[in-house]
């Protein structure tokens, strides 16, 4: 794996970085017309928070359609512009990928809810009463990591938002899905991915509740987390680009397994040890 050790990387949350048209919010045409800038502060790639189509309920990171740009943000050829004059300057585009959960409002998400079992399967759903969820685990923003669909007569997990349902990881579909939004911006001429939340998306194998905690010792750094992860790279062909892991309750130890470059899953990642210092 290529070594970015060297490099500065620079984070731009769109919204609130240059509004480029006068609606009071960051767009792309923003961050375009601050390259320049940016190329002179020494900049080698920009990551991108997430500005897909959302309906925002977690400041883009629920994501209702990995191919397309909120209009909020401006058009495909905005982002095809941003690309290409990064490219003159020498500066690589790092795309925020949500892949542990997808805005309910997304396409597959609203099939599962008309009932296609093709796509419940792309979900974590599990049958059961009103009032008895699969597990007593918490939300990490607040209430119960289950949500239940009366007309299914099922329990969705969110860990998140109760408007983000959790992927089915296990699910071969839904890893080949995923790896063709890789290869869509790839071809785009992205140049580096960064990873939310991404040692969630291997959940356990049996299902139970937690009597310490909320929940996470079951799901974070997952079985088969590290299988997934090196698939992913592997066959989407970027072992040699910037990848981050965004690392939720991990260990040092995992962190230095999922940026080992002998184990070919990730060039870095980085976690909130140090926020609990003090």
């Amino acid at each position: 794996m290529a070594d970015f050790s060297n490099k500065v990387i620079y984070q731009i949350y769109p919204k609130s970085f240059k509004d480029s048209n006068g609606d009071g919010i960051g767009d792309l045409r923003g961050v375009a017309e601050k390259l320049d800038y940016l190329k002179d502060l020494g900049v080698d790639y920009l990551w991108l928070t997430p500005f897909f189509v959302s309906p925002q309920r977690d400041n883009g990171y629920d994501v209702a359609d990995y191919r397309n740009i909120d209009p909020m943000f401006g058009t495909m050829e905005d982002l095809d512009n941003l690309i290409a004059e990064g490219e003159k300057r020498n500066i690589g585009l790092m795309f925020d990928m949500v892949f542990n959960h997808t805005s309910t409002s997304h396409e597959w998400f609203r099939r599962a809810l008309a009932g296609e079992k093709k796509y419940q399967d792309y979900y974590i759903f599990k049958e059961g009463a009103p009032d008895q969820p699969p597990t007593n685990w918490r939300s990490k923003f607040g209430g119960s990591a289950w949500e239940y669909v009366s007309s299914l007569g099922k329990w969705y997990l969110h860990l998140f938002d109760v408007t983000q349902a959790d992927l089915n990881w296990k699910n071969p579909e839904v890893r080949e899905e995923l790896k063709e939004v890789i290869r869509f911006w790839k071809a785009k001429g992205v140049k580096g991915f960064r990873f939310d939340v991404v040692n969630l998306i291997s959940k356990p194998e049996i299902w139970e509740d937690d009597f310490e905690g909320d929940g996470r010792k079951f799901y974070t750094d997952g079985p088969y987390v590290h299988e997934y992860l090196k698939e992913l790279v592997r066959d989407t062909g970027i072992e040699d680009y910037v990848t981050v892991g965004e690392m939720s309750s991990t260990t040092l130890e995992h962190c230095i397994r999922y940026s080992g470059a002998e184990e070919k899953e990730l060039s870095m990642c980085f976690n909130f040890h140090h926020l609990k210092v003090d």
